[in-house]
């Protein structure tokens, strides 16, 4: 009885804590979910794609909000300091540059307006609701949570391959130049993934931890899935046949 017991409450080794957590990745990313399936496959409308770009921004935009409320929990200059360089690459050291920078020109190269985008006029209930629980949880959980919540990066570099691809074969109405985020992302996603996932591993130290941490990529994946479960949603379509799509730049 107390082997029994001792074998459900002893941590995971690090190498069976490492393949749970990517096991939650392999089967819940929303690589999987069925609107980004669609847009791998070239089957999106040029509406559609707009409307995820439109709505995706909002999420794009709370990244370094999400990343400073970490930053702010860790305890060491030298975590601060690697923490930070995630807000710099999204919000740029300057007026110009960024990952924010670099999604409001792919807006712009799919034919939206940066004033909408950047006034979030056509970001949808569901959307909003799923970012702003993300950025909560950041704000009230503890730092091993909030950080293995971001990894999700595990998956994104091989993502943001096959979306380069897919935009380059199908969606080729849109200029070239706007896929500048998504290439930068193959390099970074790789180095904050690595970061993060070492902090986790070295955190969580007894079972519950660990399985706290295995939830909290749990929730970061049903957060990524729901905002597209937004996006897709079906009723939304009557408005994208609409003229007065929102932010198209002069192509009515």
């Amino acid at each position: 009885m107390t082997t029994a017991l001792a074998a459900l409450t002893e941590p995971w080794s690090p190498a069976e804590f490492e393949a749970r957590l990517r096991a939650v990745g392999q089967e819940r990313y929303h690589d999987r979910h069925p609107f980004n399936v669609r847009m791998n496959e070239g089957d999106l409308s040029p509406a559609e794609v707009r409307r995820w770009i439109a709505n995706r921004f909002h999420y794009q935009r709370h990244i370094p909000v999400k990343d400073a409320l970490i930053t702010a929990k860790l305890d060491s200059p030298r975590l601060r300091r690697m923490w930070l360089r995630r807000i710099e690459d999204h919000d740029g050291r300057r007026e110009g540059e960024g990952g924010i920078e670099r999604w409001l020109r792919l807006g712009e190269a799919a034919g939206l307006d940066r004033e909408c985008l950047e006034a979030n006029e056509s970001v949808l209930p569901g959307v909003r609701l799923a970012v702003d629980g993300y950025v909560n949880f950041c704000r009230l959980r503890p730092p091993l949570e909030a950080v293995a919540a971001s990894l999700t990066e595990l998956n994104a570099p091989d993502l943001m391959r096959l979306r380069i691809d897919a935009f380059e074969r199908h969606y080729t109405w849109i200029e070239q130049s706007g896929l500048d985020y998504f290439r930068t992302r193959v390099d970074q996603g790789r180095r904050d993934s690595g970061e993060a996932l070492a902090l986790v591993l070295e955190w969580a130290r007894t079972r519950e931890d660990q399985q706290k941490a295995v939830a909290a990529l749990t929730f970061k994946c049903d957060v990524l899935w729901a905002l597209l479960d937004a996006v897709q949603q079906p009723g939304q379509q009557d408005r994208d046949d609409q003229p007065e799509l929102d932010g198209l730049r002069g192509r009515r």
